[in-house]
């Protein structure tokens, strides 16, 4: 009896992958209640209360009856600065249930993209990347990949875009897909539209290569598609109390339209404070596979200034988050500094640095002791490896 159960369980398992081996598409939205959808939009993340979500939007859809319309509002009701949403195989599956997807016959994930306006950013379009809790601890069913592309900045058309799978571990799937949006990219309110969204087999499609261009930009500008990491690290817990950050400066920027301010004044009584830029947010070495490799690059520079020009940070820092399994490769830092009231350039020496994986992008931390007891404002721009 067990032998029999057994071999009926591995033939429907045989049958099963077969199957979305032989059929040229495996659908996570093809229309509104269709059969041949798959995965289950339930996975909200971050800011969660900025989006609005539509299976069943009827105008001008890509094909078929249906689209689906997603609307971010940006305003950081949960003060997280992102929001996003994973399909998963279950609903509300984050690794405990064994419901993933073997998706090995494929090696593309297609979607249609538009924006209600055109010019709407995705920051993040993933497949997998549900492997560990916040906590670093991994789930009893982790997705046997992390990929991601983007920044993606969609038009008021219809567009095809694709994430490159080619190589990649499809043998366990329970993130069909992510998307994260970035309040400070996003720079408001925005709507996307999404459509047929499928995993395909593309014959004629490459390896992606892994390369990193240079410069390589902490920050460029406010809600530029070039910027990297996210300054979410804000310590120590009491840092929300004692530090504003504005990104979008307008007042004197040292170049383009923005740069960022920063206030900070000891009212939690903690003493000090400071801000990591990571990738993605909150990662302090528990996410696998989201450092840069930053190799090549030689220096990394920025421009500061004060506001009186007296304010001291005692350090800037690149790399350094190391209380994780996947932590920084390297630390380098500079400091103390004395800001001046002119933007002055200053430069972190990488030469001989292993910059093979950056989860912490840029830092700074200072103390209230050897500043004004009554806080100080300071401002960054134009950081970037180069």
């Amino acid at each position: 009896m067990r032998k029999t159960l057994f071999l009926s369980l591995m033939c429907l398992v045989a049958i099963t992958f077969t199957s979305y081996a032989e059929d040229k598409n495996f659908y996570i939205y093809l229309d509104k209640n269709s059969p041949k959808n798959h995965f289950i939009p339930s996975g909200w993340m971050g800011d969660y209360g900025d989006l609005k979500y539509n299976d069943q939007y009827q105008k001008n859809p890509a094909s078929g009856a249906t689209c689906i319309k997603l609307a971010y509002t940006a305003k950081r009701t949960q003060t997280q600065g992102w929001a996003g949403i994973y399909w998963q195989s279950s609903q509300n599956n984050w690794g405990h249930k064994d419901t993933g997807y073997d998706l090995s016959g494929f090696n593309k994930l297609v979607y249609k993209a538009r924006g209600e306006n055109g010019g709407e950013v995705i920051t993040v379009v993933k497949v997998g990347g549900i492997t560990r809790n916040p906590q670093g601890q991994p789930f009893p069913f982790p997705d046997s990949v992390t990929k991601e592309s983007g920044p993606i900045k969609v038009t008021k058309d219809w567009q095809e875009y694709h994430v490159n799978l080619v190589d990649q571990d499809l043998s366990y799937i329970n993130g069909g897909l992510c998307l994260v949006f970035n309040a400070d990219q996003a720079g408001g309110e925005q709507t996307i539209y999404l459509d047929d969204i499928h995993y395909v087999f593309d014959a004629n499609l490459k390896k992606e290569e892994a390369k990193t261009n240079f410069p390589f930009y902490v920050y460029a500008d406010s809600g530029s598609l070039d910027n990297h990491f996210i300054p979410s690290g804000w310590m120590p817990a009491t840092a929300a109390q004692d530090l504003k950050l504005d990104i979008s400066w307008k007042d004197y920027p040292f170049s383009g339209d923005s740069c960022m301010r920063i206030g900070y004044k000891n009212i939690s009584g903690t003493r000090w404070a400071g801000i990591y830029w990571q990738n993605p947010a909150n990662n302090w070495g528990t996410v696998p596979d989201t450092g840069f490799d930053l190799q090549g690059a030689t220096k990394l520079t920025f421009w500061a200034r004060g506001a009186e020009g007296t304010e001291v940070i005692n350090e800037f820092k690149t790399g350094g988050i190391s209380s994780g399994e996947y932590m920084d490769s390297d630390s380098v830092s500079i400091g103390p500094i004395k800001l001046t009231k002119m933007w002055t350039k200053y430069e972190i020496d990488l030469k001989g640095r292993d910059l093979s994986y950056i989860i912490g992008g840029f830092c700074w931390a200072t103390n209230i002791d050897i500043n004004d007891p009554e806080g100080i404002v300071f401002y960054l721009d134009e950081i970037k490896y180069e």
